[in-house]
């Protein structure tokens, strides 16, 4: 290489240098085995200025060198390259290890020859992608200016279309991305994110949200990120510190996008009327690429808010209608177990009136026909004017088979009515011991008839709280039965007493006992039991069934007990004590 191909023709420069700048610089790489083009070259472009930004010069002596800064520095905007250097073709083969292998293609290239010779341009021009082809007699400093002036605004639009291109494809995924979140706070946290991703900068952010047009709603804070994620959850204005929420307040007032300085404010309004602020603090100011794109993110956004508003309407129409549904299931099954109870208790019914009219049809048999016999016994003793007293006997007679017709049907009727569905019962602090002996008062003709005795012992002033009337109804059941199947000259005792928090009614009688079959089925319906009544009286099989029926209404307890065939039997009534 001859000495003065080497040499650059040089503009003159007396001014003073610039001061350093902590602003953006272009990287410039000049890859030359002559260290004499690397002092010429930063002699020459000391002053350089493009844009407000100057140059950042980077050196290497071989294409080895240039190999490794190419790999380390991938935002070089230009290369001043030698052709000629290890080899005839070494800055040719660092054009195809830029361009093939690490597959830079927006860095500008300037090859530099001093011996154009050996690598025509034609040839190399049409071979290589480079941007310029000079002879290094012919690249004087106007020339090195204007070609790396033209490198530069070429490197400027190419890397301006890479980040488009680049901000594109992430816009496109952020969008596929953002649609996919159901819920505010995890949306609001994706966009964050994906402005970040977008802009390549490491950014603090905040989202706020205002669910109306009206400027006196209030918003909240759906997502931070930086020094403002301690503002996540603040809800209202006061919330946040006044520098931030005048930005805030700014933003919902003038309702479009902001950039100023290193803080960008983004302004969205979903079609559902709600409004988003997005306030970013970058490390640097935006460009013209940047903005553009974060325009375009910013324009998607009120579709992704509206898709997940839209969401989550939805799940509260599908929660609402799954409630109706359970609500109108629960109620139908509540209906079909209604009409279950209803059908079993029409077929319990039925089963009843069949049970009761077999048990008319015996039990009012016997009485119905000595009315009837005796009846026409006394048609014949008036007709044959019998004595008086004859015929008083038949009316006796008469009579006492008249009282237990009407005994039974009094008990079927009884029974009838507790067994209706809308019987209820009044419940009253009641006086048991008084009322124990007026039912025993009210039997004394008939023990007295049988020559049997009935005795009450009742501590005095004890209250139960129940229904009079049924009680006295109960009660009179146990002392009838008492002495129905006790014998003549029996004895009955009646003993109310207090046992605990409950109140204890016993009727004792001398009767026939009860055997353990008897205990097994004592209270139900038309039971009939191995012991008989002592005098020939009838029984319907329903007076105990009864008993029970107004006990467990009462919420007390029925029981009897006894020895055994022979011993007697003691029936028990437990209620509760009246409240004080």
């Amino acid at each position: 290489m001859a000495e003065q191909d080497d040499v650059l023709h040089l503009i003159d420069d007396t001014g003073v240098a610039p001061e350093a700048s902590g602003a953006r610089k272009w990287k410039i790489a000049v890859i030359d085995d002559d260290h004499a083009v690397h002092e010429g070259t930063r002699f020459a472009l000391s002053d350089y200025n493009l844009n407000g930004q100057g140059l950042e010069i980077l050196s290497a002596y071989s294409a080895a060198e240039g190999r490794q800064l190419m790999r380390a520095h991938s935002d070089i905007a230009a290369v001043l390259l030698d052709v000629i250097m290890e080899t005839d073709a070494a800055g040719l083969d660092l054009v195809e290890y830029i361009r093939n292998d690490i597959r830079n293609e927006t860095v500008r290239i300037i090859l530099r020859t001093g011996q154009p010779g050996q690598a025509p341009e034609r040839r190399v021009i049409v071979q290589y992608d480079i941007n310029d082809y000079k002879a290094k007699t012919e690249l004087t400093a106007d020339k090195l200016f204007t070609s790396l002036t033209a490198a530069l605004r070429s490197y400027q639009q190419l890397e301006r279309m890479v980040q488009t291109r680049r901000g594109l494809e992430i816009i496109i995924d952020a969008a596929s991305t953002l649609y996919d979140f159901k819920s505010m706070q995890r949306l609001a946290e994706g966009v964050l994110t994906q402005i970040g991703s977008l802009l390549n900068v490491d950014c603090a952010g905040i989202l706020v949200l205002r669910d109306g047009g009206d400027v006196n709603d209030e918003f909240s804070v759906l997502a931070g990120s930086g020094c403002y994620s301690r503002f996540i959850g603040a809800s209202g204005a006061k919330s946040l510190d006044p520098d931030l929420r005048s930005m805030v307040e700014a933003a919902f007032k003038r309702r479009k996008h902001e950039f100023v300085d290193q803080r960008t404010v983004l302004y969205v309004r979903t079609g559902s009327g709600r409004e988003v602020v997005v306030l970013l603090q970058a490390e640097r100011q935006l460009s013209e690429t940047d903005r553009s794109l974060v325009e375009i993110f910013g324009s998607r956004l009120s579709i992704a808010f509206d898709n997940v508003i839209l969401y989550q309407q939805l799940q509260q129409a599908n929660s609402q209608l799954e409630d109706r549904v359970a609500q109108r299931t629960r109620a139908l099954m509540q209906a079909n177990r209604r009409l279950s109870a209803q059908w079993l208790r029409l077929q319990r019914a039925n089963g009843f009136k069949n049970e009761i009219l077999g048990t008319v049809a015996h039990d009012l048999k016997n009485p119905l026909g000595v009315i009837l016999g005796r009846t026409e016994m006394l048609t014949e003793l008036i007709a044959a004017s019998s004595p008086r007293e004859n015929i008083t006997s038949q009316i006796d007679h008469i009579r006492d088979a008249t009282k237990r017709l009407t005994s039974m049907v009094d008990h079927l009727i009884s029974d009838a009515m507790a067994d209706a569905f809308d019987i209820t019962i009044r419940r009253e602090p009641v006086d048991i011991a008084a009322l124990v002996g007026e039912v025993a008062d009210a039997n004394q003709p008939l023990a007295v008839n049988k020559q049997q005795s009935i005795t009450v012992s009742a501590a005095p002033n004890l209250t139960a709280t129940c229904d009079a009337d049924r009680m006295r109804e109960a009660i009179d059941n146990l002392i009838s039965n008492a002495i129905k199947y006790s014998p003549i000259g029996g004895k009955i005792s009646v003993q109310v007493g207090q046992e605990g928090n409950k109140t204890a009614i016993r009727v004792v009688d001398q009767g026939a006992g009860l055997s353990p079959e008897d205990l097994g089925r004592l209270f139900g319906r038309f039971q009939r039991l191995s012991a008989k009544p002592t005098a020939g009286e009838s029984s319907t099989g329903l007076g105990l069934s009864i008993v029970k029926r107004i006990i467990d209404m009462h919420g007390g307890e029925v029981a009897a007990n006894s020895g055994g065939p022979g011993q007697g039997s003691t029936f028990t009534i437990t209620l509760p004590v009246a409240d004080a």
